[in-house]
Order: structure tokens, then sequence, then C-alpha cells
């Protein structure tokens, strides 16, 4: 079962306390109930249904008797038996879409020893691979959703696998983690995989050209020349061609629009009494784990001992190993905080409608307004790493592009061969990865390389898509951008930019890209990481505004907004249709 650990009831934990004269008692916004009595439950559907009740329990017995004197008994009945049949309504809803076990590439049947799966930090041999019975051990851990038996994995090294029982957890605001679908990911010997690994050696062999210098670049018209000759590579083109317009792009509307970097990674950012610009030390041009015996320590789990080292002035974004860079050290929804808090600031003429517009006399704020819209924001980002982490732990387990530099390097220098596409190993990304490098493994702009956890999806794409949506939901698409810039040829200033005309959506959709591609030039996610991520955290986080519409007294309150394939949305508390 993919939910091993669920009948455990460590989420009450924090809600009660002994009593000796009559039991238990339920302690919850400091409001302390007697005589309540909890019984455990066993599985995930009884844990849910136990988590309502307690919810009913709460809100007509330990609230109870500290609000109905100020309202009345049948005013507090009402709304007590909304509350509970929405929350109940909400439970068995999530638990109705569960999905059957998801479809795999097929990869671990192929490769039982987990050559196409991610295994950092188990003890690997002298050409990195894994003995058959240790990923046997490692996906049976993993499934069990037992704390004791993952602790009992063997390590090749001090660093930890990164919170695997979170894979097991559920929500209950927006739908249930494990219902949200993916496609299967790209598998080790097909095309696709060629194609992606072919642009992620080329991104991290142009991480310091300026994004506004491709079109000049000569390193850049070779990835140009190279990515055309993939047979199925999956990012944006013109005219059915990969160019210098398009290279390392997303593809959702507005990412081809004007420059590379989203309007949201330069604008200033309004942060109370101060400004913040969006400056920061670059690092400097420097590689890491390029060399065998390197690349394996970290595969094992060794803390590297070579740091980035960055230049004296601070700059604007101009470069793959800057933006890689910046998401390398940013918290879970910084960027999307910072996006929220320029828009705000932009006026009421930038937010989309709300059950407020053209009100006489009210205005929005704990609902439909800024205090509404930043809480939403920051909800959107665990709620999309939820889904992130279940297919990562318990579906896919994709292996690193660091990983799958290590089966390239064993192909084209002999210990091993794993059938992978002549694609990728007749290209020339690996060509001119080699003359530089002097080795066939994929640069890292981190020392340490990957987190260490799966690959698909990426997590940095999944609440981009998550939180994104929200504030496309909150905020007016179409508002045109005032005032946009680019930065000074040495990044130290910005200028105007005078281009197309730069849409708030399209430049959010533009960011959550930006930040799920910074990844891949970094070297540490796949295309398909970002791609399928961002769709991931946009289905969830519909349902996340859906149950939100489902909290507030506001009639006929809806959100609607423009999907990241071009699709209009409504959503309301009943329904999330498209339009």
């Amino acid at each position: 079962m993919w939910r091993g650990g669920l009948d455990r009831v460590a989420a009450l934990s924090e809600f009660t306390r002994p009593n000796d004269s009559s039991g238990p008692r339920l302690v919850r916004w400091g409001i302390v109930s007697e005589n309540v009595e909890l019984t455990a439950p066993s599985g995930p559907s009884s844990r849910r249904s136990f988590l309502t009740g307690v919810g009913a329990t709460v809100t007509a017995g330990a609230l109870g008797a500290g609000i109905v004197s100020r309202l009345g008994s049948d005013d507090f009945d009402l709304a007590s038996q909304r509350s509970s049949a929405i929350a109940h309504e909400r439970a068995e809803a999530h638990e109705s879409e569960r999905l059957p076990t998801p479809p795999t590439n097929g990869d671990e049947d192929l490769f039982p020893d987990g050559t196409a799966s991610f295994t950092k930090t188990l003890p690997h041999n002298e050409i990195g691979e894994l003995e058959p019975e240790v990923f046997s051990a490692f996906a049976s851990a993993l499934a069990s959703g037992d704390a004791d038996l993952i602790d009992q994995l063997p390590g090749g090294g001090p660093r930890t696998l990164a919170n695997p029982l979170a894979a097991h957890c559920f929500s209950l605001a927006g739908a249930d983690p494990h219902s949200v679908p993916m496609p299967p990911v790209h598998a080790l010997r097909s095309a696709r995989q060629a194609a992606e690994a072919g642009e992620v050696y080329w991104m991290a062999l142009a991480r310091d050209v300026q994004f506004a210098r491709y079109s000049e670049s000569d390193i850049i018209a070779d990835v140009v020349a190279d990515m055309n000759r993939f047979s199925d590579f999956t990012g944006p083109r013109r005219s059915g061609l990969v160019t210098d317009t398009t290279v390392f792009r997303g593809q959702t509307p507005g990412d081809l629009v004007g420059p590379y970097v989203s309007q949201f990674l330069y604008a200033d950012i309004p942060y109370g009494n101060h400004v913040i610009q969006q400056m920061d030390h670059a690092p400097t041009s420097r590689d890491f784990m390029v060399d065998r015996s390197d690349w394996l320590a970290i595969q094992n789990g060794a803390v590297p001992t070579s740091p980035i080292e960055f230049g004296a002035d601070r700059r604007y974004l101009l470069t793959g190993r800057d933006l890689g860079e910046y998401v390398h050290r940013d918290y879970s929804y910084q960027a999307y905080l910072n996006a929220a808090l320029v828009c705000f600031s932009l006026g009421p003429e930038a937010l989309a409608d709300s059950p407020y517009t053209g009100s006489a006399r009210q205005g929005g704020f704990l609902t439909f307004g800024a205090a509404d819209g930043l809480d939403l924001v920051s909800r959107a980002a665990v709620t999309g790493l939820r889904p992130a982490w279940f297919h990562k732990w318990l579906v896919h387990r994709k292996l690193r592009p660091e990983a799958f530099g290590g089966l390239v390097q064993n192909s084209m220098t002999g210990p091993s061969t794993y059938g992978l596409d002549p694609e990728f190993l007749n290209s020339d990304a690996l060509e001119q990865t080699r003359r530089t490098q002097g080795s066939f493994l994929l640069s890292q702009a981190y020392p340490e390389g990957s987190p260490t956890h799966p690959s698909y999806p990426a997590g940095h794409a999944t609440i981009a898509g998550a939180a994104v949506t929200v504030l496309k939901a909150i905020f007016d698409e179409d508002y045109v951008l005032p005032e946009p810039v680019v930065p000074s040829e040495d990044g130290r200033s910005l200028q105007d930019y005078s281009g197309s005309e730069l849409t708030l959506g399209g430049e959010l959709n533009k960011l959550a890209n930006n930040i799920a591609l910074g990844r891949n030039m970094a070297g540490v996610h796949w295309r398909a990481d970002g791609d399928d991520g961002v769709v991931c955290g946009e289905e969830i986080a519909l349902t996340l505004l859906q149950d939100h519409l489902r909290e507030v007294i506001e009639d006929n309150a809806s959100y609607r907004l423009t999907r990241f394939d071009g699709r209009t949305v409504r959503v309301t508390a009943d329904e999330i249709v498209s339009t």
C-alpha cells in the first residue's frame, strides 16, 4: 500500500493532554473541553473520517461553551452544522478521488538493481551501481511508511534522505495528494530521455552565457543545431524548430514573450517600510562533480568539501548560473511571496474581480483581500509539495541527471552498458562536454549536486505551479505591467525595456518556468520534472482554491484564471470547469 503509515494518529497528539480524574481532555485554540474520548482508528480512510468527526466534536463541544453566550443557540447550531457538513463532504470527496496504482515507465522492472532509479546516499560500488537486494530493501522501506525500516537502510555517507515519510501524508485542504495524477516519466532508454539529457548537458555548457546575448552566442548556436536533431524533444519551438529565442524556455502562455527572465525577478519588492532590490553576489564560473571520484563520493552521500565562490559585486540575474544559484538558496515560496507583494503594490487595477468589486461600502481583507491572498500563496507551497513527494518516493523514483551522467561515463568508457539511446551518445552535447572537462559526467553548479530525494516531479516546479495558479486567481492576468525593465550589460542596474507588452499573467507563467528551469541549469533536474511538475502543482492548487471558497460566506464567489495549457477555468465551491 502507498500509505503504509497512515494508521498512526500522530496528527492528533498536539491536541491531547492527560487528565487523571476524568480521562483525556481535548485542548485546541486555548479552550479546554472535559471528558472528550478519542479512539485511534486504523487505516487511512478511518483516520480521515475520524479527523472529520473530531473537528465536529471540537466545534460543538470545546468551542460551544465559549461562544454560545455571544451567539444565539440557533445561530450556533446552524454554523456548527454547516461546518461539520462541509468538512464531511470534503473528506468524502477527496477520499473518493484517490487513484489506483499510478502507471510507471517500467524501468524498475527492467533494472531491478535501481540503475534507472534514485539511489543517492545508498552505498554504491566502484562504478556507481547498487546490489539488487539493496534497492529492493530501499523500495520496500519507502512503501512501508515505517520510520524504523527506513533508518535501518545502509548508508554510503553522512547525508540523509529528504523526508521520505512525507510521501504518506494527506491534506484536509485541497485534494488528497495521492489523487493528483501524473504521466509516467520518460524511460531510461527512450528518445525522450536522450533529448532531455542533451538539453541538460547543453544547459551546463551554456551556464555563463548571458540570456540577453543568446542570439549572438556561438555556444547557443551549437545548442540550437544539436537540439533540432533530437526526435522527441518537447521544448518550445517556432515554426517547428528550436531557435535562439525558444531555447531553454518554458512553453506556457507568456514564456516566449520578451526577456528570458520574468519581471517578478527584477522588480523592486515593497516589504513593509523597506524596498528590496533583487540583486545578489553572482557565483563564479566553477563547476563541480566532473571528476569520477568526486562524483562517486557524492552519490554515496558524502558532504562536499569545496564551496561555491562568489564575486564581490552584487548584480541582477544575467546568466543560467545566476538563476541556478537563485533557486539553490531560495525558501519554498520566496519568489511568489515577492510577486504577490509586487502585484498588490500595483493598486486595485491589478486585482481580479472578487465579491467586493464595485461594492459601495466594503472591501476584502480577511477574505478576498491582501491578508487572504498572502496566506493562500504560502499555503500553496506545501500543498503543491505533497503530491510531488508522493510521486517522487512512492511511484516514479526517477534518477537525477547527475546519476545519469555516471551511466553515460560507464557507457562511453566501457565498465558497463545500459542501452542508452544513441541520439544522445552521438550528440554534439556529449562530445563538447568531453572536450571541455575531460569526462562524460554532467557538471553540477552545486558542490553537493542534487538534493537527496528523487527527480520527478521537481518540488520547485510543483510549488511554482501551485503558487502561480493562486496568484493568477487573485490578480488580473491581462493587466499590462507598467515600466518593464531589463538589466544593464554588467547587471548592476536596470534599464527600460521597450519590446512587446508584458502582461501580469504571462510574466507569472514565465516566473514559474524560470524557477523550474533554473534547477535544470544547475544540473539537478530534467525538463519533464518541471513541465509536468507545474501542471501537478496547478491541479492541486485549483482544489485548494475550491476548498477555500467552501470556507467563506460571500455568495457566488469564484475564481477565474488561465491554465498553463492556455485553457480558461472557473473555480466555484461546487465545481472546477473549463470555460
